[in-house]
């Protein structure tokens, strides 16, 4: 059996052990069996305590393996150092799930983590899917189950959202939101250490659940990124998976030689991540808690045009604003809805969007304008603000807007500003299914999530395109003789080799070992030249004088040389030279970055953005896990800040954007292909106008470390 397939068993087991139930107020043992027992569970659930005879009435087991029928999943509650043996017996007695509850493994530290693989060891060995430990537990609200394996307050409503939680104590904040929000669930599940089931798999079991139609995520790292990401995509074409992931705020990547290095984050990661895959994220658990209600209860919209009904316009304005900034756009009314607006409404009233019924406006006003809207075919979506005056009647006007939903494909959200007692008014909505919010940002916020959802759902669908006229041997033969040499360095004349290799656009350039040859290549490559040093131990050339620009002459060429030594010697003492590297001049373009930093967990996270010096100033990127398909390389390049530089602005021409595009593509296949690269950074490659292409002017790559290096390499602050 698949993990999602023993999940099954764990959401709908026949039978439940509680191992470690117990008779004690106040104790999780008892919380938990109080749980099962009360909460209509429609399976057998059997307590197991060794001294007790009794838990609640129920006669008590000393061991699972002392009940006399069949259990599918045990639920265990014992000190941490018996939960191993337990899990044998478990094991041993058939069960084909455990929820370990129990806290106290690597959470505490290695003696805990120990234990801990223990758990891991018992699982494999007897074939049984576990959640936890460390966990809050399991629910399932299926009135033909009603599962609730947790220790909770209260067992909570039945609904479209399954919710999955890395942090136990999230989780139980989550339900405590929840029940006081009236918010209802499919699945609950609290996956504490992930000893062997995790989101991964939860998620592949949710896809095909008919209960589920919206999935939330608490995360703090993932187990299988690749796997999350190839996983949450196609389940995102049927359902919305939203997120929200803690640890935004790093302390910052260490330096690093590369730029991509030092820009790149664990944050920036899971920002890439989530949007390679059509994952939501959100900032908050409310906000992901407003956003899942708004999907679970209403349709998607076609589009990004909204519509506002409003009574005041202070809020509608605020709307506008938020609307905007969400990635809305107000729809332009037809001439047809404005004239029935116009027939049908007062003078007073505003009959652009937003549509500003004024303040004495009554259910009846609603009604009409709710009516337009909803049937205009400009319209995607509707925001009803109401703001409560001497003459508004909230329960009125929430039974008219619930009654035009009733007729209506297109999504609803409701903005009750006011306070008091509202109540009555909120339940109609809730009943019609509406999402209601206190301020018209949270519905704005929420109908952008919606459509950017249904943008993703819509994107042109492109596949990784693999070139066939690359030399991965000529890339092998290079890594090879710098790991034999004990470096981890590729100077320039490697680095550019390398990116040759796969196709990359490479300036002219010509090593050269000494003054002579200096002034030949340069004649040979046609003036005006660029002379950069080339060392195994110079990372940043700039930083020790070793580069010079725009040498018009063989004279230039004689007197740069002699300088350029002379300075690199002076500024790092011992440093191996194994002379210069000449250039073109690549003139006009625009400078960009493109670059690659290896993460442990994650793999190739490529990196786009403007370079040159704009790069440490503006840190104006955008990251990717490699391998990237067609369109993620257009993203990457629509994505910076500063588009506009590449698109053309102020009448200079637009950049060659498909060399960028292949150049990224190209890029991403060599660091697949070729695991051992950890860093490089391409900066600048010059793009040039449309169609003239783009060219690499400076590369920098950084090979895994050998095992056993023969020589030292130290990397650079």
């Amino acid at each position: 059996m698949t993990k999602a397939e023993q999940l099954k068993t764990i959401f709908a087991p026949r039978s439940v052990a509680v191992i470690g139930a117990s008779a004690k107020q106040q104790s999780l043992g008892r919380a938990v069996f109080a749980n099962l027992l009360f909460a209509g569970y429609s399976g057998c659930v059997y307590p197991v305590n060794t001294k007790a005879k009794s838990v609640l009435g129920v006669r008590a087991y000393p061991s699972v393996l002392d009940i006399p029928d069949e259990v599918d999943l045990a639920v265990v509650l014992v000190p941490a150092g018996m939960v191993p043996n337990v899990l044998k017996d478990a094991g041993r007695k058939g069960c084909k799930g455990a929820i370990v509850i129990t806290a106290g493994f690597k959470e505490i530290g290695r003696q805990g983590a120990e234990l801990e693989q223990q758990l891991r060891e018992v699982a494999q060995s007897h074939g049984m899917a576990v959640i936890g430990p460390n966990c809050f537990g399991v629910i399932n609200t299926d009135p033909s189950v009603s599962l609730n394996a947790t220790f909770s307050r209260s067992f909570p409503l039945m609904g479209k959202i399954a919710f999955i939680s890395q942090s136990g104590a999230v989780g139980v904040a989550a339900l405590e939101y929840a029940a006081g929000r009236k918010i209802g669930f499919s699945k609950f599940v609290s996956i504490g250490n992930k000893v062997d089931i995790h989101e991964n798999h939860l998620l592949e079991a949710l896809a095909e659940d008919p209960m589920t139609d919206v999935i939330l995520l608490y995360v703090e790292d993932l187990e299988n990124p690749k796997e999350f990401i190839n996983l949450a995509r196609k389940i995102s074409e049927k359902k919305p998976i939203l997120a929200v992931k803690s640890g935004r705020t790093s302390e910052g990547a260490k330096a690093a030689a590369s730029h991509t290095g030092a820009l790149s984050g664990s944050d920036d990661v899971y920002d890439t991540l989530f949007a390679q895959c059509g994952v939501l994220r959100v900032e908050t658990l409310e906000e992901l808690f407003r956003f899942g209600i708004a999907f679970a209860n209403q349709p998607l919209p076609r589009g990004r045009r909204v519509a506002i009904v409003t009574n005041a316009g202070g809020p509608g304005i605020m709307a506008t604003d938020a609307a905007v900034r969400h990635g809305l756009e107000l729809a332009v009314l037809t001439p047809k809805s404005i004239s029935i607006l116009q027939a049908n409404l007062p003078p007073t009233v505003s009959l652009n969007n937003p549509v500003d019924l004024v303040g004495d406006a009554d259910e009846i006003r609603y009604q009409l304008a709710m009516q337009a809207v909803l049937a205009d075919d400009n319209v995607d979506s509707v925001v009803a603000i109401c703001v409560p005056q001497m003459l508004t009647n909230l329960e009125a006007t929430s039974k008219m807007i619930a009654q035009q939903v009733k007729f209506s494909d297109k999504p609803v959200s409701a903005v009750y500003m006011a306070t008091g007692d509202i109540e009555s008014s909120l339940k109609i909505l809730e009943d019609a299914q509406i999402p209601s919010y206190r301020f018209p940002e949270d519905a704005a916020r929420a109908l952008g999530a919606m459509s950017r959802y249904v943008l993703w759902r819509k994107r042109p669908r492109t596949e990784v395109v693999h070139f066939d006229d690359v030399q991965p041997d000529t890339v092998r033969k290079i890594i090879a003789k710098a790991k034999s040499e004990g470096r981890r360095f590729l100077p320039e004349p490697e680095a550019h080799a390398v990116l040759s290799a796969y196709g990359l656009p490479m300036s002219r350039s010509i090593h050269a070992q000494n003054e002579t040859e200096a002034v030949h290549a340069a004649k040979q490559i046609g003036f005006p030249v660029v002379m950069k040093i080339i060392s195994p131990q110079i990372v940043h050339k700039v930083d020790v004088g070793g580069v010079r620009l725009n040498l018009q002459s063989e004279a230039d060429v004689k007197s740069a040389y002699a300088d350029l030594i002379q300075r690199v010697k002076t500024a790092q003492p011992g440093a191996e030279i194994w002379g210069v590297l000449i250039q073109e001049m690549v003139r006009g373009g625009k400078e960009t970055i493109l670059g690659m930093k290896r993460d442990p967990h994650f793999g190739a996270l490529l990196m786009f953005g403007l370079g040159g010096i704009y790069v440490e100033v503006f840190k104006d990127v955008v990251f990717r896990i490699a391998p990237i398909r067609e369109l993620g390389a257009r993203h990457m390049i629509e994505r910076i800040k500063g588009i506009k530089l590449l698109k053309g602005f102020r009448g200079e021409p637009p950049s060659d954007v498909d060399a960028i595009a292949q150049s990224l593509m190209r890029l991403s296949q060599l660091v697949t292909e070729f695991p051992e690269i950890e860093e490089m950074d391409i900066n600048p490659l010059i793009v040039l106008p449309a169609g003239s292409g783009a060219r690499v002017v400076d590369a920098r790559i950084l090979i895994e470390a050998n095992e056993h290096p023969t020589a030292e390499f130290k990397d650079p602050a």
